[in-house]
Protein backbone atom coordinates (compact mmCIF):
# COMPACT_ATOMS: atom_id res chain seq x y z
CA UNK A 1 0.00 0.00 0.00
CA UNK A 2 2.65 2.59 0.93
CA UNK A 3 4.28 2.01 -2.83
CA UNK A 4 1.27 2.54 -4.26
CA UNK A 5 0.92 6.02 -2.37
CA UNK A 6 4.61 6.19 -3.15
CA UNK A 7 4.11 5.89 -6.81
CA UNK A 8 0.62 8.11 -6.99
CA UNK A 9 2.80 11.24 -4.76
CA UNK A 10 5.71 10.89 -7.33
CA UNK A 11 2.98 11.26 -10.41
CA UNK A 12 1.06 13.87 -9.01
CA UNK A 13 5.16 15.97 -8.28
CA UNK A 14 5.87 14.78 -12.08
CA UNK A 15 2.76 16.25 -13.62
CA UNK A 16 2.77 19.44 -11.23
CA UNK A 17 7.00 20.10 -12.61
CA UNK A 18 6.44 21.50 -15.83
CA UNK A 19 3.86 23.47 -14.21
CA UNK A 20 5.79 25.16 -11.64
CA UNK A 21 8.70 25.67 -14.06
CA UNK A 22 6.42 27.21 -16.19
CA UNK A 23 5.64 29.70 -12.93
CA UNK A 24 8.90 30.08 -11.98
CA UNK A 25 10.07 31.22 -16.04
CA UNK A 26 7.14 33.72 -15.73
CA UNK A 27 7.86 35.57 -12.49
CA UNK A 28 11.62 35.81 -14.48
CA UNK A 29 10.20 37.21 -17.78
CA UNK A 30 7.76 39.42 -15.54
CA UNK A 31 11.09 40.81 -13.10
CA UNK A 32 12.64 41.85 -16.50
CA UNK A 33 9.60 43.38 -17.83
CA UNK A 34 9.38 45.53 -14.63
CA UNK A 35 12.48 46.73 -14.86
CA UNK A 36 12.37 47.45 -18.54
CA UNK A 37 8.88 49.51 -17.88
CA UNK A 38 10.43 51.31 -14.94
CA UNK A 39 13.49 52.36 -17.31
CA UNK A 40 11.36 53.70 -19.89
CA UNK A 41 9.29 56.33 -18.66
CA UNK A 42 7.10 56.49 -21.95
CA UNK A 43 5.86 53.23 -21.40
CA UNK A 44 5.48 53.78 -17.68
CA UNK A 45 3.51 57.26 -18.18
CA UNK A 46 1.22 56.20 -21.72
CA UNK A 47 0.49 52.50 -20.38
CA UNK A 48 -2.68 52.86 -18.28
CA UNK A 49 -4.32 49.45 -17.29
CA UNK A 50 -7.21 48.58 -14.69
CA UNK A 51 -5.26 47.10 -11.38
CA UNK A 52 -6.99 45.78 -8.82
CA UNK A 53 -6.96 47.31 -5.50
CA UNK A 54 -6.59 43.96 -3.56
CA UNK A 55 -4.96 40.82 -5.94
CA UNK A 56 -5.95 38.09 -3.49
CA UNK A 57 -9.59 39.18 -3.99
CA UNK A 58 -10.90 35.96 -6.31
CA UNK A 59 -13.33 38.48 -8.10
CA UNK A 60 -10.23 39.95 -9.71
CA UNK A 61 -8.68 37.28 -11.61
CA UNK A 62 -10.88 38.49 -15.08
CA UNK A 63 -8.99 42.33 -14.43
CA UNK A 64 -5.57 40.35 -13.97
CA UNK A 65 -6.29 38.63 -17.54
CA UNK A 66 -7.63 41.79 -18.95
CA UNK A 67 -5.05 43.64 -17.92
CA UNK A 68 -2.22 41.43 -19.28
CA UNK A 69 -3.75 40.77 -22.22
CA UNK A 70 -3.54 45.01 -22.88
CA UNK A 71 0.08 44.93 -21.79
CA UNK A 72 0.43 41.95 -24.34
CA UNK A 73 -1.09 44.70 -26.75
CA UNK A 74 2.02 47.49 -26.13
CA UNK A 75 4.08 47.30 -28.85
CA UNK A 76 7.02 47.88 -26.71
CA UNK A 77 6.41 44.49 -24.82
CA UNK A 78 6.53 42.39 -27.93
CA UNK A 79 9.82 41.64 -27.14
CA UNK A 80 8.57 39.79 -24.28
CA UNK A 81 6.23 37.15 -26.08
CA UNK A 82 7.69 34.19 -24.41
CA UNK A 83 6.01 35.63 -21.43
CA UNK A 84 2.68 36.03 -22.92
CA UNK A 85 2.43 32.33 -24.29
CA UNK A 86 3.47 30.76 -21.00
CA UNK A 87 0.90 33.31 -19.26
CA UNK A 88 -1.96 31.75 -21.59
CA UNK A 89 -1.06 28.06 -20.45
CA UNK A 90 -0.91 29.22 -16.84
CA UNK A 91 -4.59 31.26 -17.98
CA UNK A 92 -6.17 27.89 -19.09
CA UNK A 93 -4.75 26.05 -16.28
CA UNK A 94 -6.48 28.73 -13.72
CA UNK A 95 -9.48 28.75 -15.43
CA UNK A 96 -11.53 25.48 -14.32
CA UNK A 97 -10.91 27.18 -10.83
CA UNK A 98 -12.44 30.28 -11.52
CA UNK A 99 -16.12 31.10 -9.78
CA UNK A 100 -18.64 33.01 -11.01
CA UNK A 101 -16.71 36.86 -10.25
CA UNK A 102 -18.44 39.65 -8.39
CA UNK A 103 -17.31 43.05 -8.09
CA UNK A 104 -13.59 43.73 -8.39
CA UNK A 105 -12.28 47.38 -7.01
CA UNK A 106 -9.86 48.42 -9.59
CA UNK A 107 -7.99 51.88 -10.26
CA UNK A 108 -5.44 52.74 -13.44
CA UNK A 109 -2.35 52.20 -12.67
CA UNK A 110 1.01 52.37 -14.38
CA UNK A 111 2.20 49.30 -16.38
CA UNK A 112 4.89 48.88 -13.32
CA UNK A 113 2.73 48.78 -10.52
CA UNK A 114 0.21 45.90 -12.75
CA UNK A 115 3.23 43.98 -13.17
CA UNK A 116 4.49 44.07 -9.93
CA UNK A 117 0.78 42.69 -8.92
CA UNK A 118 1.04 40.39 -11.47
CA UNK A 119 3.99 39.04 -9.71
CA UNK A 120 2.73 38.59 -6.12
CA UNK A 121 -0.53 37.04 -8.59
CA UNK A 122 1.72 34.48 -9.47
CA UNK A 123 3.96 33.90 -6.85
CA UNK A 124 0.58 33.20 -4.78
CA UNK A 125 -0.43 30.51 -6.96
CA UNK A 126 3.02 29.21 -7.21
CA UNK A 127 2.89 28.81 -3.78
CA UNK A 128 -1.00 27.07 -3.71
CA UNK A 129 0.32 24.40 -6.83
CA UNK A 130 3.39 23.64 -4.30
CA UNK A 131 1.24 22.83 -1.37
Amino acid sequence: MKIHLYLLLLAAGISAAPQMRSMAELLTLLQQMCEVTTKDIQVNSNLRIETPDNIDDVNCISTIFEGTEQLKNYPAMKRFSAFFQKFERLKQWLMPSLAKEGKCDTERRSATIFIEKLMTFIQKEFKKARA
